[in-house]
């Protein structure tokens, strides 16, 4: 295969509704597979909602039960990898023929974790990756992922790796996946600033594999109509802007970035350029001395209680 066509879903969810958002999910879907899309990338927490604004009644050392009540609501709204959802999303990659990953909300006992979901057109869930390090306030919703789900997911196309909004600036994150030999990059964000552009090309640049970043395009009218995000003295009607983008292994915009609403950015991956941009560079070989650094990547689950045998 000389080339690949991919696609960015740039979409908001409807938070507390996931059947709503799940339909949302399809109709993009068939959207993207329509214009011919062999992979398809969804937001950042699209399933279960990213609660932009929201502050949950968390002050230092106290929670209020109001927030609570908003938590019941929003760990209601996440979920199973084993559930319905993610069966529906299998379900529909098969019919369409198409691979998706797809940012999830993700409940697992009593934690709830932002995931990637790799399905693939014949096998359904084959993976899934656990956001490693939320940032900030989301350090009161998820819980960590470990080293156990940093999947390199191999497809007829090329190499499918994932990392999540902020994991884009972890460098041994990125070095470890590197080393997984990953050459489509899908970054699930929620990151609007023009910043984001910046990292979306460097780790192209750094990586020489295609990024794909797909963000949610969220408004005040995607929330219930009693949830009242926090945003400064003047609430603004656009709470995520987008800026899905997808970018070639030099660095080159190869579609977007998209603002202003939703839609669905769709580009042809040339995949010589893959084998172009090592002429110069390879993070994990020509380009690294390994009698210098070396990185040791733990990659066992870590479970609380483990069985005495």
């Amino acid at each position: 295969m000389t080339s690949v066509v991919v696609a960015a879903v740039q979409a908001g969810s409807t938070l507390f509704d996931t059947p709503a958002t799940l339909a949302k999910a399809e109709r993009y879907v068939r959207e993207a597979a329509a214009a011919g899309a062999r992979l398809i990338v969804l937001p950042e927490a699209f399933l279960g909602g990213y609660p932009k604004g929201l502050d949950f009644g968390v002050t230092v050392g106290s929670r209020s039960p109001e927030g609570r009540d908003v938590f019941r609501r929003y760990r209601e709204a996440a979920v199973q990898l084993s559930g319905p959802e993610i069966a529906r999303l299998a379900d529909l990659a098969a019919e369409l023929g198409v691979h998706l990953v797809a940012g999830v909300i993700e409940r697992d006992g009593g934690t709830l974790y932002c995931t990637a979901v790799f399905i693939d057109p014949r096998h359904g869930l084959v993976a899934y990756h656990r956001k490693l390090m939320p940032t900030a306030a989301e350090r009161f919703l998820w819980g960590q992922g470990d080293g156990s789900t940093m999947p390199a997911v191999h497809t007829e196309f090329g190499v499918l790796g994932a990392a999540i909004c902020w994991e884009n600036y972890m460098p041994l994150f990125r070095q470890a996946m590197y080393a997984k030999g990953v050459e489509i990059w899908c970054a699930p964000t929620v990151d609007d600033r023009d910043q984001w552009q910046a990292t979306m090309r460097h780790v192209a640049l750094e990586g020489r594999c295609f990024v794909i970043g797909a963000n949610q395009y969220l408004t005040r009218a995607d929330l219930p109509d009693d949830v009242h995000p926090i945003q400064g003295d003047a609430p603004a009607t656009v709470l995520i802007d987008g800026g899905s983008v997808i970018v070639s292994p030099l660095g080159e915009i190869l579609a977007g970035p998209l603002r202003g609403g939703e839609g669905v950015l769709v580009a042809e991956l040339d995949l010589g350029d893959l084998d172009r941009s090592k002429f110069d560079f390879d993070a994990v070989g020509h380009y690294s001395r390994p009698d210098v650094f070396t990185l040791f990547a733990d990659e066992s689950p870590q479970h609380t209680v483990v069985p005495n045998q």
